[in-house]
Formats: C-alpha cells, structure tokens, sequence
C-alpha cells in the first residue's frame, strides 16, 4: 500500500469478516449470477471507478459505489452488507492499494470479471525528497493488521490525467462484454463515447495551460503529480499521498521557498479534506487560497461529475498560474510523495 493508515478496530473488522463470511454461506451459488432484472451487477470502489463503470455499463448495469459522497476514500471501512455485496457482484472495478478494506473484500469474491484500474495503468512514485517524510520521521510503512503497506507502490490518482484515466476506462468496457457477452457492443460503443470525451478534456487542458505565465502550483496534498506531468507543470504538495498526514517543520520552509521562487500566488486546498494547513501556509505567505478538487468523490452530483469538476480545476489552475503568449519563469521542481 502506498499511504500510511489509521490502525484500525481488529473487533469491528473481526465481526465484519464473520459477518460477511455468514452471508456467503447463506448466498450459496447465487453469487455472480445477474440481477433479477437482467442488469450486470457491478461494484466500484470509490467515485472515479463508480464513474466509469455508469457512464460504460448504461442501462445494462447496476452500480452499487462503496464510497459514500463527502467521504474520504482512503478512510473507508466496508459495512458487513458493504463486504456482501461484494462477494455477490458480477463485476468489480477498482484500484489495488488504494482501499485496504476494498482489497480484502475483493480477495474473497467471485465475481466473473474483476477490473484493477492499477493494472490498467502502471502507477509511477512521486517521492517527497530523499530524507524527509509525511509526517514525524517515521519511515515509509505503516502496520495494518499485522501488515506492512509500502507507499513505494506508487501513487494513486490516476483519474487525474485524462488519457490514463481513459486507458482504464477501455479495460472497464472490455471486463463488462466479457462478463455480459450480450450487450458487449453497447460497452465498447460507451467506452468509445467516453475516451472521446476524455480525449477532447485532455486537449482541453493542453490548449489552456500551454502559455500558463508559472508552472508551479502549491497544493494540501500529493494528488496531482499525473496532471503535471501530463502538461508539463511542477507540484509542490505540502502533504504526501496521504491528505491527512502532517508535514515536518522542514517540508513546510521548503513549499514557502518554492513559493517564493516561482512567484506562485495561491496555495490550492480541497473539498473531503481539511484546508487548515493551506490556509497557514497561505497566510504565512500573504497568498490567496483555492480549490483544486483530488475528484476522490463528488459533493453534489445533481451539477458535478468527472467532466465538470476537472473543467473547474482547469479553470482555478488557469487563474492561478497566469495565461498569456510568455511563459512564465522556469520553476524549481520539489519531487512529491
């Protein structure tokens, strides 16, 4: 696992594996089996996988998300229903690592495909510099119930550039026509209306950020190293992967000198986290604060989804950074974690 957890309540995981192990002897065979209803019955972990899986699956599937909005993914634990529904469900979408609680859920299922969006595309380390680390000093493992997670795997948030998010949205559509063999032309026409949409996001992006007058962003957490890289921009996280570890008195001189040094004019903070450490830094620095949203979930899903909220994030980057025919001066790059 590449973030550090809270420990955990080995009681209340205790009675949540009992309980789920309770309802799979009462499910018997039933499990994987479609719906009553003929739909594909899919489970995603958390927003951006629940997102893909609704807008590929269409009419043909039914989408149980474990994550429940304005809660942060990485602090889910699963409901003993949660794990059931699971063990039951004819498809899975995913990301290894990011959800210990989803991953042992996973581990026993039996479902007839199961997509790892960490297979689909392969994750990249973006590592706070050599010597220092998220919070106070310890080293990069973290016990979890008797297990060690290596924040070595890599980060995350693939979501975050459009053209990797779009390489898992074609392994969504190919796990469901191969689990619903039926409607496996409608997949792959979804899949195609996605990755286009996603294609022209990315273009998007490209197009508003190329004359950007900075390059450096400074923001609560190391959510964004996918999009920088994809549009050629520096990330300075004044956190690691994890959003809610705390950062040693030397990480945070090192974000005000990046500041500093390439001019940046806001320090960008998000919405399932708390925006107190932006907010100091800010204030140390007489900077202005904005929101730059992770997408780890959505607050209102009767105006936001994917497509809306990372035009909004183009939009405060664009703010934030300057537009104009001259770039910027060369930024100073602090690796990220």
């Amino acid at each position: 696992m590449m973030i550090r957890r809270r420990a955990r309540n080995t009681l209340a995981l205790a009675a949540t594996a009992l309980a789920a192990a309770l309802t799979l002897t009462a499910c018997g065979s039933s499990a994987g089996a479609q719906g009553s209803d003929g739909r594909l019955n899919v489970v995603a972990s958390f927003y951006p996988m629940e997102y893909l899986a609704t807008k590929i699956g269409g009419e043909h599937v039914k989408v149980t998300g474990l994550t429940a909005d304005g809660v942060e993914p990485h602090d889910l634990e699963l409901t003993a229903k949660q794990v059931g529904r699971v063990q039951k469900a004819d498809a899975i979408v995913y990301l290894k690592g990011l959800q210990p609680t989803v991953d042992k859920a996973v581990a026993g299922s039996h479902a007839k495909v199961t997509v790892d969006a960490a297979t689909a595309v392969p994750l990249e380390d973006h590592h706070l510099p050599e010597g220092h680390t998220e919070d106070d000093g310890h080293d990069h493992h973290a016990e979890d119930d008797g297990h060690h997670h290596d924040e070595a795997a890599g980060d995350p948030h693939i979501w975050l550039d459009p053209t990797r998010y779009a390489a898992v949205a074609r392994s969504v559509g190919a796990g469901f026509a191969e689990a619903d063999p039926a409607h496996a032309d409608d997949y792959r026409r979804n899949t195609d209306e996605l990755v286009g949409s996603l294609t022209a996001l990315d273009r998007e992006f490209k197009d508003g950020l190329k004359d950007a007058r900075g390059r450096t962003f400074v923001t609560s957490h190391a959510a964004f190293g996918y999009l920088a890289e994809a549009y050629g921009l520096v990330q300075v996280p004044i956190n690691g992967v994890d959003p809610e570890s705390e950062p040693t008195p030397a990480r945070l001189a090192e974000v005000q000198k990046a500041a500093r040094d390439n001019g940046v004019t806001t320090i960008f903070f998000e919405t399932l986290a708390s925006p107190r450490l932006a907010e100091t830094v800010a204030k140390d620095l007489g900077l202005g604060t904005a929101v730059l949203d992770p997408l780890e979930g959505v607050k209102d899903r009767s105006k936001d989804d994917y497509l809306t909220v990372m035009r909004q994030n183009l939009a405060n980057l664009q703010a934030a950074l300057g537009t104009g025919a001259n770039a910027g001066p060369g930024a100073t790059a602090i690796p990220t974690s």
